[in-house]
């Protein structure tokens, strides 16, 4: 048995430290596509890398030590506010990528290549940094910057973190023009935002090695069997028991008032109602809250796979143990 635990221990180290070595190819490739196409042809980017970018148009001040000071200003922030395991692969992301920015402008010199060519530049430029930050998602990891913005605004706040970091990301780049005064590359840089995006969610997509579908019915065994006869796994789960695990995981992401109404109907088991008598507000809002809650806690899950990968273990576990007691009745 204590072998047994010692290579599940092993397999789990072995994969954070995959998950770190992916991280850092990951960044490697954002850097040679900021600092080599982008930075060169005056295209800013999103997030903290654009505001480093604006700052070195406007004073000629290393974009990698702004990056630097601007994360670890939101890295304090994010360890008091969403705690160390939220912000520890940040940590490192953010150190990983100061240290290669110094290496990749070393290396790059005065070199500026596609100088004729921006838009060319443009798209190389932004497929390397989605490629980039693809692998680094793929990996559980984050660049910082607006992605902290984002989580600690939607910690207090209804707004979603796709919005917060859009709206992050178009500001920044609109301000470019005040730095620039060349609405040419405002348009570049918007070009640039778009084809980062896409080619992050080609990454992200091909990575999953499974696709999950959960189907809530009270005629989950009929289901159950009809997609077994198609020789596909399934794993019957009450919702009621998913929703809590999916709260333990992520609860800590949701405003206080969506986890204090979704624990007090999914844990608690308060009505609609009972809620909205409680706190003065009508049921269709309670719901909504409730709603937005819960959408949280399953996009996160999509993105992370946390809860998956832990049933995983769980049934794994399972597995040996049963193995070890058919080995010791034997």
């Amino acid at each position: 048995m204590t072998n047994l635990l010692s290579k599940s221990s092993n397999l789990n180290i072995a994969r954070e430290l995959r998950d770190y070595v992916l991280i850092a190819t990951g960044l490697i490739l954002y850097g040679i596509g900021w600092t080599v196409f982008l930075l060169p042809n005056d295209i800013t980017t999103g997030g903290v890398p654009g505001i480093a970018s604006l700052v070195y148009f406007a004073t000629g001040f290393p974009v990698q030590y702004t990056y630097f000071i601007i994360n670890a200003i939101l890295l304090m922030l994010s360890l008091k506010i969403l705690g160390f395991k939220f912000s520890l692969k940040t940590i490192y992301a953010v150190f990983v990528l100061t240290f290669f920015l110094e290496i990749i402008e070393q290396w790059v010199g005065d070199m500026h290549l596609l100088a004729d060519q921006p838009f060319m530049a443009c798209v190389l430029g932004s497929s390397f940094c989605g490629a980039g930050i693809g692998i680094a998602f793929s990996a559980n990891g984050s660049t910082g910057g607006t992605d902290i913005i984002a989580a600690i605004i939607n910690k207090y706040r209804d707004i979603t973190l796709g919005r917060v970091i859009m709206c992050c990301d178009m500001l920044i780049i609109g301000c470019s023009y005040f730095v620039l005064h060349d609405w040419e590359k405002v348009v570049y840089g918007y070009v640039t935002l778009f084809i980062c995006s896409f080619v992050l969610d080609q990454i992200v997509n091909s990575a999953r090695q499974s696709v999950q579908f959960f189907i809530i019915s009270k005629k989950y065994a009929d289901i159950a069997r009809a997609i077994n006869n198609i020789h596909r796994g399934v794993t019957v789960t009450d919702e009621t028991v998913y929703r809590t695990m999916l709260f333990d995981f992520y609860g800590e992401l949701l405003t206080d008032k969506q986890r204090e109404y979704f624990d007090l109907h999914y844990n608690e088991d308060y009505s609609l109602g009972e809620i909205a008598e409680m706190t003065g507000i009508s049921r269709q809002g309670v719901w909504d809250i409730i709603k937005r809650a819960e959408d949280t806690l399953r996009k996160t899950e999509e993105k992370t796979g946390l809860v998956h990968r832990f049933r995983e273990t769980q049934a794994s576990l399972a597995e040996i143990e049963a193995s070890l007691r058919q080995l010791v009745s034997m």
